[in-house]
């Protein structure tokens, strides 16, 4: 059975609200949700454009977007692929949300709002490591913000180390990228070659 219409999505979780599910909703970045920003090495950015969604992992050093007042965040946009999905969707369309994961934390933070670009030079200064500065960085107005509970974390034993997986066991990007093209692109010289070319890379 395929739910359809809101009516009937809303009868399946008729359950009440727990106060705690909506009074964690702020409108402004609090002292707290401010703490668990610093904390985290590690969001994924949603954006949404005229071909549809795109989700992208974002990672540095513990505190990397910025709290720049209580309503606005910076992304620094470090070094990528250069497909620029998410800055081409941004763009088009400035709805944006943010999860921010904390190694050894259940909790995580959810954040949703508009984002625009910027290529100011002296902001894009201040973000720079080893005398390498973004290229862009993107402003994000936060609309609402809020603690997401553990149970998804519990429930998937992420930062349980006895669960970690053996990458020895997954296909390697090189061997994926020989498979999709037929050998032309990747093997097992670009696993090889990875490490030493992020490493130059890495900002």
């Amino acid at each position: 059975m395929i739910v359809d219409d809101l009516a009937a999505l809303e009868a399946i979780y008729s359950a009440p609200l727990a106060p705690a599910s909506t009074v964690k909703v702020a409108a402004a970045i609090t002292p707290d949700y401010a703490a668990l920003i610093a904390a985290s090495p590690f969001a994924v950015l949603a954006t949404a454009g005229p071909e549809g969604l795109d989700c992208s992992p974002r990672g540095d050093q513990p505190g990397f977007v910025r709290v720049a007042d209580p309503r606005t965040l910076i992304l620094p946009d470090r070094r990528g692929n250069n497909r620029i999905d998410s800055l081409r969707n941004i763009v088009r369309d400035p709805r944006v949300a943010l999860l921010f994961l904390i190694p050894g934390s259940g909790t995580t933070l959810r954040v949703n709002g508009r984002a625009v670009i910027s290529a100011d030079p002296d902001l894009l200064a201040s973000f720079s490591v080893d005398g390498h500065a973004p290229r862009t960085a993107i402003v994000i107005t936060v609309e609402e913000i809020y603690f997401q509970c553990a149970r998804a974390i519990i429930r998937a034993k992420l930062w349980d180390p006895d669960t970690r997986v053996d990458p020895e066991n997954l296909p390697t990007p090189g061997a994926i990228l020989a498979a999709l093209t037929a050998g032309a692109v990747g093997g097992a010289r670009y696993d090889a070659d990875w490490p030493e070319r992020a490493a130059k890379t890495m900002w």
